[in-house]
């Protein structure tokens, strides 16, 4: 039997044998950059990511960035050019959000530990608070109160069901995420009572999931559920966040999502949408399906060593750069990213060999016995799917190693 093998990564051009990212040789991007390890982050392809989305799904949807994806202020700053909303989750990237220039009232605060501090930012700002709790209804409207402004306030639910087949649940059972769905109808009492009225719904069911069958059962359920919701509380909300659920394919046997039956299916429940709540600006949120794939993370051999039969690669970069990688601190069974060496795109022949990188720790691993061309010291390995949850999710303090240089090119 076969071993399953990774999903093709031929978003990324080869030339003369090289790996081409933003158009440009990767060793040529290397001298650029002026240092490795470095995390490159390619603008055509988060653009033809964002296009090939639009085409596939209704033309009325709104797409929303989430910034927790990736933060680094040049891809944001890219994104806001191309997504109708930005959603952010801590004054870090609220301040990130906020210096693009985008219009405040299309960014949404989630998150269920806001500090007074940061509603009050948020009030002043004027952008949407995805309210999480009652108690942070309360303090919401205490700090609008003390600045004489009416919050905009979206109420996040946690819905009675979750997105099956996902990498993240973030909905359904016991949450630290959002208003449990049944207790939404006394938070709209409570805001009302406050004098204010809510403006729509975030129902967030979970992230990374490839299977298009789940995700339509997931966006189903959320029309069903803000349709139940908008009648008990006897309003019409104007905002709907259905989340979205888009996966990309890590791990040998993934095969990317389908997005095709995503929207046929959105297409089907947006009229119903309509006939029931009227005019609503319906948007999907997203993070790594747009920016994932198109970025890689790039390290130098520094070491070629053979331990009693076993190749070793020894880089400059690993667990500390990009933890998820590496297997997030030791999964129980741990499974490679899609990795290649950037300058030997070319070569049939295959060694097997383990990527490791600098670091004490036997956890600091970017491929386990991994076939790949026989590389020699100052060749530069890069892992695929990197453009999410890499730098910013990763212990860049852990042993006192430098941090990675990043780039949009």
């Amino acid at each position: 039997m076969n071993k399953p093998v990774h999903a093709p990564q031929r978003q990324f051009p080869v030339i003369d044998s090289e790996l081409q990212v933003g158009g440009m040789p990767l060793s040529r991007l290397a001298e650029r950059v002026g240092r490795t390890p470095f995390y490159a982050y390619d603008r055509a392809l988060i653009g033809a990511r964002m296009a090939a989305v639009r085409a596939a799904l209704p033309s009325e949807l709104k797409l929303h960035f989430s910034i927790k994806a990736n933060p680094m202020p040049a891809v944001v700053q890219h994104m806001a050019g191309l997504a109708d909303g930005l959603d952010v989750a801590s004054g870090g990237e609220l301040d990130v959000a906020l210096d693009t220039g985008f219009e405040a009232g299309h960014i949404s605060f989630a998150g269920p530990g806001k500090t007074t501090a940061e509603l009050r930012r948020a009030v002043a700002a004027g952008v949407c608070v995805n309210v999480e709790s009652t108690g942070e209804i309360a303090r919401l409207a205490d700090q609008a109160d003390a600045l004489g402004m009416v919050p905009r306030v979206v109420l996040r639910v946690n819905p009675d069901f979750e997105l099956k087949a996902s990498g993240m649940r973030m909905g359904g059972g016991a949450k630290p995420f959002g208003i449990d769905a049944e207790q939404i109808p006394q938070a709209v009492q409570q805001l009302r009572a406050l004098g204010i009225e809510p403006l729509g719904f975030h129902i967030f069911a979970g992230s990374q999931s490839l299977k298009a069958e789940a995700i339509n059962e997931a966006h189903a359920g959320s029309v069903e559920l803000a349709l139940r919701l908008a009648d008990a509380c006897s309003f019409a909300p104007r905002m709907l966040n259905l989340g979205a659920g888009f996966g990309i394919p890590y791990f040998p046997g993934e095969t990317p999502l389908d997005l095709a039956p995503v929207g046929a299916n959105l297409a089907a429940l947006l009229p119903r949408l309509r006939e029931g709540l009227g005019e609503v600006r319906v948007s999907l949120e997203s993070g790594r399906y747009f920016v994932g794939e198109a970025g890689v993370y790039v390290a130098r051999v520094i070491d070629r060593k053979v331990s009693r039969g076993q190749v070793f690669l020894v880089t400059d970069g690993g667990l500390h750069h990009h933890l998820a990688a590496s297997g997030n601190f030791g999964q129980v069974i741990r499974k490679n990213y899609p990795a290649a060496i950037g300058n030997r795109m070319g070569v049939d022949e295959r060694e097997t060999v383990s990527v490791v990188g600098p670091l004490c720790t036997p956890l600091d691993v970017l491929a386990e016995r991994m076939a790949l061309p026989q590389a020699e010291v100052g060749d530069l390995v890069v892992v695929f799917q990197s453009g999410a949850y890499g730098l910013s999710a990763s212990p860049t303090a852990f042993l006192g190693h430098p941090r990675p240089a990043e780039v949009l090119v």
